[in-house]
């Protein structure tokens, strides 16, 4: 392997692998949360029309990335973050918007391309699952935006809506591994006629949801990036329409905080950078929406991760699985 970052000789790296609607993405990750510079690859998911076009993207970005480690490097694990669901019992998943990848064998696969590329070198390297959401949750904990709060929650706002939990300290993924499915949180009765999930905080909230919603209103845009300039300019149906989709995000916060007690909330994804004050928005439907005062005291922030959330995230099931009580939880069963 080629070496290319040389403070990072011999230290315990994780390979970590983030999947999504759009695209795939891998990094190796130190045992402090940092990319490794210059060990980044991504490859398309989205208009990918089939699992052997998924696998072939996935494969290539983890060989690339495995490719960069510095000389001396330990890989010691592997992280999948994932949208989901996710079957953390077969070590597959089925995201919603990726049709292709139903019953996708993730653990699988990405565990043969680690051995491809590293032939004896990958030993017994684990490789651990779960849903994307729970790896921003875990990530924001880390190094984030909720860092010290021990019951916490992210919410990433983008083409859908994902989130993860953090209770006591440790990861929650539920009986299946899929708890932290936010978007898909019913704040209304579907509409009639419209899609089955129309009324969720996801059918409501999500960028290309409130683009069509502005639309449908006689806005003349078509992308995200143009609802935020139309906002920017005071347009009252675009100003309308970021304003929907932050209440929902609030309302969808108000929640869970009453059910679960949360101290402390991170938002992120690129539709949450459609106004800058999108976060003040959900802060405020959040807390008008509480009835208790414990529920209108959550802290709710803008990530403190940009972009690189999900990876470190993912790197997050290597390096803190003893810290975030990963142990116990549902594994691949093995072949």
């Amino acid at each position: 392997m080629v070496g290319t970052h040389p403070s990072h000789h011999g230290s315990p790296l994780a390979l970590a692998v983030d999947i999504g609607g759009t695209k795939v993405a891998a990094a190796l990750v130190d045992d402090h949360g940092f990319l490794v510079p210059g060990s980044t690859a991504r490859a398309a998911t989205g208009g990918v029309g089939n699992a052997a076009g998924l696998t072939h993207n996935i494969v290539g970005v983890v060989a690339d990335v495995l490719r960069t480690a510095p000389r001396g490097a330990r890989i010691v694990g592997v992280g999948i973050g994932s949208a989901g669901p996710v079957d953390l019992a077969r070590g597959a998943v089925s995201p919603k918007n990726l049709a292709a990848l139903d019953r996708f064998p993730v653990v699988d696969v990405v565990a043969a391309a680690v051995r491809a590329e590293q032939g004896d070198d990958s030993g017994d390297v684990p490789v651990v699952l779960r849903l994307d959401g729970t790896c921003i949750a875990l990530a924001e904990r880390w190094r984030g935006a909720n860092r010290g709060a021990r019951h916490s929650m992210a919410i990433v706002v983008s083409t859908g809506v994902g989130g993860g939990i953090i209770l006591d300290g440790a990861m929650v993924s539920g009986a299946s591994g899929n708890a932290g499915h936010i978007g898909q949180l019913r704040l209304r009765p579907a509409d009639a006629g419209g899609p089955s999930d129309s009324g969720t905080l996801e059918g409501i909230a999500a960028g290309p949801r409130t683009v069509a919603w502005a639309q449908s209103r006689r806005w003349l845009g078509q992308t995200g990036e143009q609802l935020a300039a139309s906002y920017a300019d005071g347009d009252p149906v675009a100003r309308a329409a970021v304003r929907r989709s932050a209440e929902a995000v609030g309302l969808a916060i108000s929640n869970v905080t009453t059910l679960l007690d949360l101290e402390a909330v991170a938002i992120g994804g690129g539709f949450a950078n459609v106004a800058p004050d999108y976060v003040d928005l959900v802060r405020a439907a959040a807390e008008e929406s509480a009835l208790f005062p414990y529920a209108s005291a959550v802290t709710i922030r803008p990530t403190g991760l940009a972009g690189d959330g999900p990876l470190i995230g993912a790197a997050a099931l290597v390096h803190r699985a003893s810290d975030l009580a990963l142990r116990g939880t549902v594994e691949p069963e093995p072949a």
